[in-house]
């Protein structure tokens, strides 16, 4: 499984100063991320908003995805308060991996906080890097399987419910699913169908 690797002493804040940015820093209340190598080292950390402003920055990311016995997955569908694509469908789970976290405190982090789910045992599927004009996130995908009973925050998730893989199949391409969900289901789904 991947995992991270933190310096012993804590990584630079990003972005350095410069001479147009003197990078005068005060106590924010905002996320810091770990910006990392594609081979888990950690190499800065920053905020959520720097990350997300075109930085380019590598972040590590967590997905989890539910399948239940019978091979419907569970998806989220994303708060209308979200800053990126609100209202779409979207994976079980998934959230940023905080600064100083490991990838499996995360996943239990975020699970815990999106769907009130504490008790699962995931399997690492794989880690694969995700690019877009806006991000640059490192991918990590988990599955579980069982129904659990879920309690989803409604400021993180606006409704959720099990997709058979046909009904995935047909909202593909249609502004239905977030683009990443799509991409990373064809890259699982008989990943996702060996579990069961």
């Amino acid at each position: 499984m991947f995992d991270l690797l933190y310096p012993s002493d804590p990584a630079p804040r990003l972005p350095r100063p410069t001479f147009s940015n003197p990078g005068i820093q005060t106590v924010e209340a905002e996320e810091l991320l770990p910006i990392i190598e594609p081979g888990g080292l950690v190499i800065g950390q920053a905020t959520r908003s720097y990350c997300h402003s075109g930085s380019k920055l590598l972040h590590p990311v967590v997905h989890l995805h539910l399948v239940d016995r019978e091979g419907r997955i569970y998806l989220q569908k994303r708060a209308d308060t979200k800053d990126l694509l609100p209202g779409y469908w979207d994976t079980a789970v998934g959230g940023h991996v905080s600064y100083g976290e490991s990838i499996l405190e995360a996943l239990y982090r975020e699970t815990g906080e999106e769907l009130g789910l504490t008790a699962f045992n995931p399997v690492f599927l794989e880690a694969y890097r995700w690019e877009t004009a806006r991000d640059n996130e490192f991918v990590c995908v988990f599955a579980a399987v069982g129904h659990p009973v879920l309690d989803p925050d409604p400021a993180e998730v606006s409704d959720g419910r099990w997709w058979t893989q046909e009904e995935i199949d047909a909202a593909v391409g249609k502004d239905i699913l977030t683009p990443n969900f799509a991409h990373e289901f064809g890259r699982i789904r008989d990943r996702l169908a060996a579990l069961l």
